[in-house]
């Protein structure tokens, strides 16, 4: 129910959208990719990946199971695409159709699934001998260094560190040969994984397997991220009422599945915000869930100029603020609440 359709379309963001560009261009040269290969994205969203390889001349094919996005990546980006849930019978089905892959990508997609086992044995199905996974997944262990608790909702399953996805891709027979640290989603892994033996593990993944050692199974490491989520509570909740206490309007930017984690745990509704903003057309017009805000064009910030805009896709701050500022320009401010409150 909750992914066949689906609200979140990838391409109302630049920062993602030229994210996946470099990487899509890196891979092309590093692959030798050329009319002959086959790029797969699994969870593949309106095209926002695979659109680069494409122009390279290189076929694609995105696996999305919500079939508003599908049909958005077939007609307006030229995707091919199948309206499926990935796992082992549908990697099972595009090899008996002639299909194998040089390049897998999963990108925030491995923390939606309730079945790792099988994803990432369709992965190991549909790989090709010589060809490589690669995965983008939120990092545990920024999540709990940077305090991003809102990163914990209904659609993620599972908070990874290298540790467990190395395990589970080699209970699959595939290696996670590189690892890098990525700034982006305010803290992301990319693995690159291979059929087992294909290539040496790098040092990468020896290294942050070492510094992971320090505190992956520390019970008083994630006690210390309780605490520092409460204090974070208290801190806005506290700024956020004295702002009201002294007349001023807010607004919030960002009508994010992690702002809603962050509104309802904390417990901030209309007595205190007076709309939500969001640059997705899918989502304006609706409410946010629990709090029943109303999610407008962030024009609207410019025609109403509230005093304040508390920013819950913080992840994209650097993106978000030079799109507004006219509004900053104007006298606004903006309020980023994560890893610690802050006035911009």
């Amino acid at each position: 129910m909750m992914f066949r359709d689906y609200a979140y379309f990838s391409s109302f963001s630049d920062t993602m959208v030229q994210h996946a560009k470099r990487i899509a261009d890196r891979l092309t040269g590093a692959e030798s990719l050329n009319d002959q290969s086959l790029v797969v994205e699994v969870a593949s969203n309106d095209g926002y990946l695979l659109q680069w390889y494409k122009k390279s001349g290189v076929p694609v094919l995105g696996v999305e199971p919500a079939r508003n996005i599908a049909k958005v990546a077939e007609e307006q980006k030229g995707i091919r695409t199948v309206s499926e849930f990935f796992g082992r019978e549908l990697a099972s089905e595009l090899v008996a159709g002639g299909e194998r892959a040089d390049v897998i990508h999963a990108n925030n997609v491995l923390a939606h699934v309730p079945d790792l086992n099988g994803v990432v044995a369709g992965f190991k199905t549909l790989l090709k001998p010589s060809g490589v996974v690669v995965v983008e997944a939120p990092y545990l262990g920024d999540l709990i260094q940077h305090v991003e608790f809102d990163t914990i909702y209904h659609e993620h399953l599972c908070y990874f560190s290298l540790t467990a996805l190395d395990q589970l891709f080699r209970r699959h027979g595939l290696e996670i040969v590189d690892v890098e640290h990525l700034s982006i989603h305010g803290g992301s892994l990319r693995i690159f994984a291979r059929h087992a033996g294909n290539r040496p593990v790098g040092e990468s993944v020896r290294t942050m397997q070492a510094e992971e050692s320090q505190w992956v199974c520390s019970e008083p490491h994630y006690r210390k991220f309780e605490r520092k989520v409460e204090t974070l509570r208290t801190e806005l909740v506290s700024m956020l009422q004295k702002l009201k206490s002294e007349n001023r309007r807010i607004a919030v930017y960002g009508a994010s599945a992690k702002g809603s984690t962050l509104l309802n745990y904390f417990g901030i509704g209309r007595d205190t915000i007076d709309y939500v903003v969001d640059r997705s057309t899918v989502k304006q017009g609706r409410y946010t869930p629990g709090t029943q805000l109303k999610i407008h064009d962030p024009a609207k910030l410019i025609s109403d100029q509230p005093d304040y805009c508390l920013l819950l896709t913080w992840n994209f701050a650097d993106e978000i603020l030079a799109q507004q500022q006219t509004y900053r320009d104007q006298g606004g401010k903006f309020i980023i609440p994560i890893p610690h409150v802050r006035v911009a």
